[in-house]
């Protein structure tokens, strides 16, 4: 069974489960505005606030409110056990930060998304649902992971969307707030890598790819990538995987690859 909707909750708002969930059911939300608290046996109380992500284990006994003095807007689902649930096997209430604001976006989608399938029920809306339940899974247990700086995750999403145009170090810089030198040392120090040293390691990357499996040519696929000068491109493809576009073609299609 799945189930989900968005509220919007003044500080009346209470619910308190001592014997857990009906049905051994999870439980994900994410905090749009506002403030409220979860809490549980083994953690005791813990604020959710805008951004903030929260998973409740199936089983669990639980509390979960509005903020005194406050008001709680946020979307969640009521699911049953996904495969990515074994990523949180140990966790009975986990609350993560979702930092930047391009995740918070992506998240926020996919609980629209469900609450969309949920309402419309299609043919296979259950398991359009299961999909993005387990993608919201997937990408907690990632976040989880995360050591970089928020501000070099922006900028590296932002290379993705710009990986095609040519990029100002200036304009990454002004879109973080930061200045250029401080961005560049930033970036540096937490991934080893300037700015665009790793904007081509992600365009050549990509070609490799594309010439792989695409069936374009070389040169349309430097195009494809962000590359203006195809001379240019061949010499940075071949200092990267050691050989040409055009030999990397012909060595994948003999191996088979």
């Amino acid at each position: 069974m799945i189930i989900a909707d968005e509220f919007m909750e003044t500080d009346e708002y209470d619910i308190d489960r001592p014997e857990g969930m009906a049905g051994w059911q999870w439980l994900v939300c994410y905090t749009i505005s506002g403030e409220g608290v979860f809490s549980t046996p083994q953690t005791g109380d813990i604020a959710c606030k805008a951004g903030d992500m929260t998973l409740l284990r199936s089983g669990s006994p639980h509390r979960y409110r509005t903020q005194r003095g406050k008001t709680w807007r946020f979307v969640w689902a009521h699911y049953d056990y996904v495969p990515q649930s074994s990523y949180f096997a140990d966790n009975a209430l986990l609350v993560c930060p979702i930092e930047t604001g391009h995740r918070r976006k992506r998240v926020f989608r996919t609980f629209k998304n469900i609450i969309h399938h949920t309402r419309e029920r299609s043919v296979l809306w259950s398991e359009l649902c299961e999909l993005q339940i387990g993608e919201l899974l997937l990408f907690l247990a990632e976040q989880r992971k995360k050591t970089l700086d928020p501000r070099v995750e922006q900028i590296m999403h932002l290379l993705t969307l710009r990986m095609k145009e040519s990029v100002r170090i200036e304009e990454l810089a002004s879109a973080l707030g930061l200045s250029a030198s401080r961005m560049s040392h930033l970036f540096k120090e937490q991934t080893g890598q300037s700015v665009l040293q790793a904007l081509t390691e992600m365009r050549l990357r990509q070609a490799a790819l594309l010439l792989e499996h695409s069936g374009r040519t070389a040169a349309e696929v430097a195009y494809d990538v962000g590359y203006e000068d195809y001379n240019h491109f061949a010499s940075q493809f071949r200092r990267r995987f050691g050989a040409s576009p055009r030999d990397y073609i012909k060595s994948r299609r003999r191996d088979g690859t």
